[in-house]
């Protein structure tokens, strides 16, 4: 589960990194820049309810584990990104607004047209580990 900001100046986004392996699927609208997959989060909704919704929507995956991973606050937006382990068989296919979906390296990232979010993002969570290991050994 995740928090809902408090701050009401930013829309909220539900935010989906699918992953598989190295790679991270992007999408895009028509002559648009690539992003990450996701959408509004709707005044009735969880953020991870919209992040189930909006990855249906717009690639065609259900049913997927959505891990909650962090909050990312841009200039306009406040992202609730989800990170998902999408299965090798699994197909995204473009649905709703988007006519892309294509799986990149996540280092090739930073050479495509995308919002500075997305690239943060996919910067943030390939730069560390979702979850971090803790050093339990006596004397620690």
């Amino acid at each position: 589960m995740s928090p809902r900001s408090s701050t009401p100046d930013l829309k909220e986004r539900a935010t989906i990194v699918c992953r598989q392996g190295q790679k991270v699927l992007l999408v895009a609208r028509t002559a648009a820049r690539w992003a990450l997959p996701g959408g509004t989060i709707k005044s009735d909704e969880l953020p991870l309810d919209a992040a189930s919704r909006e990855l249906g929507e717009e690639t065609g995956l259900i049913g997927l584990e959505l891990t909650y991973a962090f909050q990312f606050g841009g200039l306009t937006k406040l992202h609730h990104v989800f990170v998902a382990d999408v299965p090798v068989h699994a197909k995204p296919q473009p649905g709703m607004e988007i006519t892309r979906c294509r799986w990149f390296g996540h280092f090739e990232v930073n050479s495509l047209p995308t919002s500075v979010p997305t690239l943060q993002i996919v910067e943030f969570l390939y730069n560390r580990p979702l979850v971090t290991e803790v050093d339990v050994s006596p004397g620690r």
